[in-house]
């Protein structure tokens, strides 16, 4: 998969409210498109304009000055929100480290974040996710990390979503980010139809999560 640069000329997107999901203020995306090839993303629609989403990821090269600058600008602070449109942890992620030095810069201006990824790369970064939890002391929780798992089987997951690490390493992942006093849980989202919602898997999500010591299930039914 092509992987190029990109110069982005702004990178947060405001809400005039927080998300009545999760509460968030901004969101970001620091790459376009995604390695994961998740047969089931949105992402790939017509209405946001990315022409080749599986084929080539574009890095926004110049990601971490313009997101200082634009903080500085912030009167009001939030939940910065990542992974919406593509996923911060993809492989390019590990050699790059561009979501590494966001978070960065997010735990130097004191704002709260929540990361949202398939990948147990996350666990790189429990430094930096400790830092901007013991930074927003005025906000509980300061650092939030949501892995999506849509089913619980790895054979199964391995046909939906080829290029990610398996539900097993993701279970395993918010294990450790608890235990390191991390805000973590599971979006259980897409659940696909006549494949990922009978009882037994939505069953095994949730047991397993809660094993694992997640804070929260947050599904969404259907595509």
């Amino acid at each position: 998969m092509a992987v190029r640069t990109i110069e982005a000329k702004t990178l947060l997107a405001g809400h005039k409210t927080p998300d009545s999901w999760f509460g968030i203020k901004y969101t970001l995306n620091l790459y376009r498109g995604c390695q994961h090839h998740c047969i089931y993303c949105d992402s790939r629609s017509e209405c946001y304009g990315i022409a080749d989403f599986d084929g080539e990821v574009l890095v926004k090269a110049n990601a971490v000055e313009l997101l200082d600058r634009e903080l500085r600008s912030k009167r009001v602070k939030g939940y910065v929100s990542t992974g919406a449109m593509n996923d911060p942890y993809m492989p390019v992620e590990r050699r790059l480290g561009l979501t590494r030095r966001v978070l960065g810069v997010l735990a130097a201006r004191r704002f709260p974040v929540h990361v949202m990824t398939k990948s147990d790369l996350v666990l790189r970064d429990l430094d930096l996710l400790g830092e901007i939890e013991a930074a927003c002391g005025g906000v509980t929780p300061g650092a939030v990390v949501s892995i999506t798992i849509t089913c619980a089987d790895d054979a199964l997951a391995r046909q939906l979503e080829p290029a990610a690490p398996p539900p097993s390493a993701r279970f395993a992942a918010i294990a450790t980010l608890a235990a390191r006093g991390i805000c973590a849980g599971v979006l259980l989202m897409p659940v696909l139809p006549f494949i990922e919602d009978d009882p037994e898997n939505i069953r095994q999500i949730v047991t397993r999560a809660y094993a694992a010591g997640a804070r929260h299930v947050i599904p969404s039914w259907g595509v």
